[in-house]
């Protein structure tokens, strides 16, 4: 499959620009936001083996242009290196994202390049063991994944770098920049904190912190041998557009995203780039977001809008994943940006950004919700009295915040 055209002819109401699969949920490590809040052990009713090779088999015949095998610690199935084989055999463009442990060893890293990977992430949220390694909850896991940056760049194999955003790390992010500019990666992805899992809603950041992460990444487009993406932070799209304006260059299209490039939602993208922010904004320009050219498919087989918003579309036991992601209401309503309520509903960029689904769900219980951290007020929009409140620059999320601190 080439990925280019892939990309540019990728009709998201038909197939997912990025497949996510959940390989296993067993993981040797204890992270303060875990989004599956991962166990030890493997859950018995994981795929098996056979199961997986047919999920490879239904992505490729969709040609769904990135395919990333996740977990928990997808090192933790010993049939990892036979699905890697089996995604490339049949011209899927597959990445992994292995956790920290003794596990990721060189020959590993060395036998997932000889498999057909062709991209590794590692996670890294601290620029000092101190921090990284009070967020993963297991010491050593900074130098594990240091290390296992220079074992890729000594296998050739593609490396980028996965940072989660919040309150526990949001003063270290100057420092790790300065870190990673020194490393060999394709590319440093920001993951902003969804509050489910083991995700507390008091690390989120508030709509302001947002925009001055924005304005670092921003920053960082222009200096960088990497390229900058997010996760769970589409409204950076709206922001990257901003700048372009205030600067006079072009924007790659605001309203109409035809033929631009996809970007890539939880922050994967097919290639690395120069991190210039002309790319940085081409990428922008495609709306993928949850459950519109995302899919993520659960260690047990379920389908979701998204490893981060925990409503069930179907069961691959039971349906294919081709009628799961076109037919299901769940992804059918997600897809269409005219449900949007609030400011999302009124935005003028809410075709390129529409706010993060699962952040909205997981603060209101809403899916089609406002961004609860966004700050930007559409042009000519009038809330309604009862919406006055949320549409404070403080942000829903920073409300409840300081709710439950009045009540501790």
């Amino acid at each position: 499959m080439d990925i280019r055209q892939a990309m540019t002819s990728l009709d998201y109401d038909r197939a997912p620009f990025l497949a996510i699969w959940e390989v296993t949920q067993a993981c040797d490590l204890a992270c303060k936001h875990c989004r599956a809040s991962a166990q030890p052990l493997a859950h018995p009713s994981q795929l098996t083996t056979a199961e997986g090779l047919n999920l490879i088999d239904q992505i490729a015949d969709l040609q769904v242009p990135l395919f990333v095998f996740t977990g928990g610690d997808p090192l933790k199935r010993p049939d990892i290196f036979q699905l890697i084989e089996h995604a490339a055999g049949k011209g899927v463009h597959a990445a992994l994202t292995p956790s920290a442990t003794p596990l990721l060893t060189r020959d590993a890293i060395f036998r997932m390049k000889d498999s057909g990977l062709a991209r590794l992430a590692v996670s890294l949220d601290g620029s000092v063991p101190e921090i990284h390694d009070s967020i993963r909850g297991i010491p050593g896991t900074w130098e594990r994944t240091v290390q296992a940056i220079h074992w890729a760049n000594e296998a050739k194999l593609p490396i980028q770098v996965h940072t989660v955003v919040s309150r526990l790390n949001i003063t270290d992010l100057d420092r790790l920049s300065v870190l990673l500019t020194e490393k060999q990666i394709v590319m440093w992805s920001f993951f902003f904190l969804v509050p489910v899992g083991r995700g507390q809603l008091a690390d989120l950041l508030t709509g302001q912190e947002f925009e001055d992460v924005f304005a670092k990444m921003w920053d960082l487009t222009k200096r960088v041998p990497f390229a900058i993406k997010t996760t769970e932070a589409m409204h950076y799209r709206r922001y990257l557009i901003q700048q372009r304006m205030k600067e006079g260059r072009p924007t790659v299209g605001i309203h109409d995203d035809a033929g631009a490039r996809p970007t890539g939602h939880h922050g994967w993208a097919s290639h690395p780039g120069t991190g210039s922010e002309d790319k940085a904004v081409g990428w922008a320009t495609k709306r993928v977001n949850d459950g519109r050219g995302f899919v993520f498919i659960s260690h047990i087989g379920k389908v979701y809008p998204s490893g981060f918003l925990p409503i069930e579309g179907g069961d691959l036991h039971t349906d294919t994943l081709a009628h799961i992601y076109q037919e299901s209401p769940i992804f059918v309503k997600l897809r269409d940006s005219d449900q949007l309520r609030g400011k999302c509903g009124a935005c003028e960029f809410r075709n390129i950004c529409g706010g993060s689904r699962a952040r909205a769900y997981a603060v209101t219980g809403d899916i089609m919700a406002e961004e609860p951290c966004c700050i930007y007020q559409p042009r000519g929009y009038q809330p309604a009295a009862e919406e006055q409140r949320q549409t404070s620059p403080g942000c829903v999320a920073h409300d409840l915040i300081q709710l439950e601190a009045a009540r501790t």
